[in-house]
C-alpha cells in the first residue's frame, strides 16, 4: 500500500510539471516568462513547438489579457546589431521542433497590465493556421533563474 502511494504521489506530481498542450498535430511544450522588475512595460513568453503531423503548420499569433498587444517577434543580426522585428508567424514543419526563446522568436508581450510575478501564470491563446486556437498557461518563473531545461520541455 506504502509503494501505490508512493508511486501514486510521484505520478500526480509529474503530471504537475509536465506544461504541455497539443494543438491538432503540433506540441507545445513549457510556456514560460521571466518575472518582470518594477513597472517594466514589456515582457515576453517562449515555448517550445513540435510538429508531429504531416503537414506544416504556422503560429500566427496569440492574444491575452496579459498585455495591451501580443504580438511574435524574433531577433535578427542587421550588420552586426542585433534588432528585435515583428514578424507573421512561426513556420513549424513536420518531424521539426522550433524553441521559442531568448535571442531568437518569442511571444512580446507589449503594454503589460500589471507585473510578471514569480511563481504565478497567465493564460494566452495562440492562434495555428491548420490546427487552430489552443489556450495555455504561462508559467513565471524567477529573472534570477535560467531559462528552463530542454528536459523541462523549453529549450536557452
Amino acid at each position: 500500500m506504502k509503494t501505490f502511494v508512493s508511486a501514486a504521489l510521484l505520478l500526480l506530481s509529474s503530471t504537475a510539471f509536465a506544461h504541455s498542450y497539443t494543438a491538432g498535430d503540433v506540441a507545445i511544450g513549457h510556456p514560460w516568462a521571466r518575472a518582470t522588475p518594477g513597472p517594466v512595460k514589456t515582457g515576453a513568453a517562449y515555448l517550445t513547438l513540435q510538429n508531429k503531423g504531416k503537414s506544416a503548420d504556422t503560429l500566427q499569433g496569440a492574444d491575452g489579457d496579459v498585455a495591451d498587444r501580443v504580438e511574435i517577434h524574433n531577433h535578427i543580426n542587421d550588420n552586426g546589431v542585433l534588432k528585435m522585428r515583428r514578424v507573421d508567424g512561426v513556420s513549424v514543419e513536420p518531424g521539426q521542433r522550433v524553441a521559442l526563446q531568448p535571442g531568437s522568436y518569442h511571444i512580446m508581450l507589449i503594454g503589460l497590465k500589471k507585473p510578471l510575478l514569480a511563481g504565478e501564470s497567465f493564460p494566452l491563446t495562440l492562434h495555428f493556421k491548420r490546427a487552430g486556437d489552443v489556450r495555455v498557461d504561462v508559467k513565471i518563473e524567477a529573472t534570477t533563474s535560467e531559462a528552463p531545461a530542454a528536459d523541462a520541455h523549453g529549450e536557452h
